[in-house]
């Protein structure tokens, strides 16, 4: 199938992050991988493309991940009885300290990169763990999908425990310019990014180097920021000189820019200065609600950011987030807003299904350009969803069903799902 074609189903998408645009039994078109725009009627101009009729199929767009760990996929689900900093010594890092063995990682890697292919994400910022050779082979394996990514080699020369820190900065910093000269031009759906795990696994040293390296490469950073009170009143120890969590980052210059913005995951406990220095910088939060509660971190005041015009998305974070699954996170993150409205803040209301499925599109496709809408001129990503099985006695509109289909998907079949009009998986009947 080439990547021109014309779509017919029951279609949904953003207009805004306040509005859901729906056709019921409508058209949306590719032309070369680029959307043409959706329509409730087939304009004649593409009268000679080739359509595929869906019937009462839901065609909503691909969805983006902004914050995943390809190594803890391995032990998603299990381990949330502890808080972060103990979380990360007892379960994680012990885990990503097992990809030094490539046999270990391959396999591993494989489960991840093919279960990402067959769920609603089109697009994802992924971590790998400090082993390059593990990083590549991930890299490899997404590239294979047809998912568009970001994949990090993680870098951590402190405080990463038995088999998981390197040496010093200057080894660290030398072994990720070994990682992007072996990859340079390697992929098409593949691209790097620089990702120092947090300041407590990163030197001074580290900090800075991965900083002016992200600069001289013209590469984009990721990273966490404020997920746990603990690990905030840590970095201000290791940082005193800081303002915040968010300035220690700035110190470094491992903000990023309008141009190449930097993915802060969490933000849970940032308050008014450092929501004005992730605004200044362009950042763009990857909410993870479900890894917020599963580690007892908290509630992000999404509100907030997105009150002050700050770029968020959603991000399973995987494996404190227990799925991939970007609808389970979708409810998540409904459910968690709900929750800080009652009782955290009664100031602050609760986000609309229309926001969150804004942020799971479009908002967070944006880290990718024009993703995650069905507007002309965007990527043509979509997923075609089956929902048969949700079985109801109501005469339900296509809003009605995506957002049933939000509170209730264990019955949401993926049918099809297309990353710049490459169709990169189809459910075998």
């Amino acid at each position: 199938m080439s990547n021109s074609f014309v779509l017919k189903g029951c279609i949904a998408f953003s207009d805004s992050s306040k509005s859901i645009v729906t056709f019921n039994k409508g058209y949306v078109v590719s032309v070369d991988g680029v959307c043409q725009g959706a329509f409730p009627d087939l304009p004649e101009r593409y009268n000679n493309l080739p359509l595929v009729d869906y019937g009462n199929k839901l065609i909503i767009p691909g969805m983006t991940d902004l914050h995943v760990h390809a190594p803890q996929y391995t032990f998603r689900g299990i381990g949330m009885d502890k808080e972060l900093l103990d979380w990360l010594n007892i379960y994680t890092f012990p885990e990503e300290a097992k990809y030094s063995d490539m046999d270990y990682a391959t396999k591993a890697y494989t489960y991840f990169s093919e279960d990402l292919r067959r769920c609603f994400t089109t697009r994802a910022v992924v971590f790998a763990t400090i082993h390059n050779d593990a990083t590549i082979e991930l890299m490899n394996q997404l590239e294979k999908t047809g998912v568009i990514t970001y994949v990090g080699k993680v870098n951590m020369d402190r405080n990463g425990g038995k088999n998981l820190e390197e040496e010093n900065a200057q080894t660290s910093l030398q072994a990720t310019i070994q990682w992007l000269d072996e990859i340079e031009g390697k992929y098409k759906n593949t691209k790097p990014i620089i990702t120092p795990r947090f300041i407590p696994s990163c030197s001074d040293e580290l900090m800075k180097g991965l900083g002016a390296l992200s600069k001289e490469r013209g590469l984009r950073i990721q990273s966490h920021l404020s997920e746990n009170k603990s690990e905030i009143a840590w970095v201000q120890e290791l940082v005193p000189q800081s303002s915040c969590y968010a300035n220690a980052y700035e110190m470094f210059d491992a903000m990023g820019s309008k141009e190449y913005p930097t993915i802060m995951a969490h933000c849970v406990y940032s308050d008014r200065l450092e929501m004005q220095i992730l605004k200044k910088h362009g950042v763009f939060i990857a909410h993870c609600a479900d890894s917020n509660m599963n580690l007892t971190s908290g509630i992000a005041p999404v509100r907030r950011f997105l009150d002050l015009g700050i770029n968020v998305g959603l991000g399973t974070d995987v494996s404190a987030g227990s799925s991939l699954n970007m609808v389970k996170t979708m409810l998540i993150t409904l459910q968690a807003s709900k929750m800080y409205y009652r009782l955290v803040d009664t100031d602050v209301k609760p986000l609309t299904f229309e926001e969150v499925f804004y942020l799971a599109t479009e908002g967070g496709g944006k880290y990718f350009g024009k993703v995650g809408s069905f507007k002309a001129g965007y990527d043509f990503d979509a997923v075609v969803i089956d929902d048969s099985k949700m079985f109801s006695m109501r005469d339900m509109s296509v809003r009605e069903r995506i957002e049933r289909m939000c509170y209730n998907d264990a019955d949401a079949i993926i049918k099809d799902k297309y990353v710049q009009g490459n169709r990169i998986f189809t459910k075998i009947e």
